[in-house]
């Protein structure tokens, strides 16, 4: 019997206030690989179509950029991903960077932490140990997210969203010298829906998936961007103004999403 591929409907819209001329940078788009077989972007100011150029940013992350003058500027994405990406590959340099502190993810600063709290453990027993203690140690609650807050911050609060969780987890794994980086993701059957943010660390010359939110099953994870921290992965970036966002609707389903066995290991596809 053949078994047909992997289906997943994923897509996201948003709707944002601009009051001054703007330039914007949005990551929406599923990855550089992700196999598709319909995708559309359409970005419009007070209904007129706005002219994107697509640019390439590491791991085939694909950045939409555009600028604009004041309205109502309304984004809509939809893609259907039928089958599976190859895995990511291990590439030397990559362990290099995502072993270095970065912005939101200062290892640096927790080194002695981690390793009183995860001393012996290695390999996938030291990655499941951090993300039983994140998930465990720390609050899921949107009003106690900052933008500009880290790991240092979200470990202080004892609460965030999935990118406080994302950049406390590879900050323990940094930390104790394993390479861990953020990927933003469509993730169907996640509560509350939103894009999400899981890690890849690299054990056994692979990437393999973390997500100590526990909030969606990571068979059905569809990968968006992929970086150092969520400043690497955030879903819109925009210079030149302030602008307000009016609404988000992030949709994500898939026919394969099985419940998560916390005991495999997975990696994105």
């Amino acid at each position: 019997m053949t078994l047909s591929p992997p289906r997943r409907e994923v897509g996201s819209s948003l709707v944002i206030q601009v009051a001054d001329p703007t330039a914007f940078v949005l990551a929406v788009a599923v990855a550089e690989g992700v196999p598709t077989t319909v995708e559309n972007l359409r970005v419009r100011l007070d209904g007129e179509p706005i002219v994107q150029r697509e640019t390439t940013d590491a791991h085939g992350t694909r950045l939409h950029l555009f600028e604009t003058g004041p309205g109502i500027l309304s984004v809509d994405y939809a893609a259907t991903v039928v089958g599976r990406a190859a895995p990511a590959p291990v590439v030397e340099r990559d362990l290099v960077t995502y072993l270095r502190p970065s912005r939101y993810v200062q290892s640096d600063s927790l080194t002695d932490r981690a390793r009183d709290q995860f001393a012996g453990l290695e390999g996938r027993g030291l990655l499941a140990a951090v993300e039983e203690w994140v998930y465990t140690n720390l609050r899921y609650d949107g009003a106690a997210t900052s933008p500009t807050g880290g790991a240092v911050e979200t470990l202080a609060t004892g609460a965030g969203v999935c990118r406080d969780f994302a950049n406390v987890t590879a900050a323990f794994l940094r930390a104790l010298d394993v390479p861990a980086r953020l990927v933003s993701v469509y993730a169907p059957e996640l509560e509350p829906r939103d894009f999400h943010a899981v890690v890849e660390a690299c054990i056994e010359q692979r990437w393999v998936v973390v997500d100590s939110t526990r909030l969606a099953p990571r068979s059905g994870l569809v990968r968006i961007a992929t970086g150092r921290d969520s400043a690497d992965t955030a879903f819109l970036t925009n210079t030149l103004a302030d602008v307000e966002l009016l609404s988000i609707d992030v949709r994500a389903s898939g026919e394969d999403v099985v419940a998560d066995d916390l005991s495999d290991v997975v990696v994105l596809g």
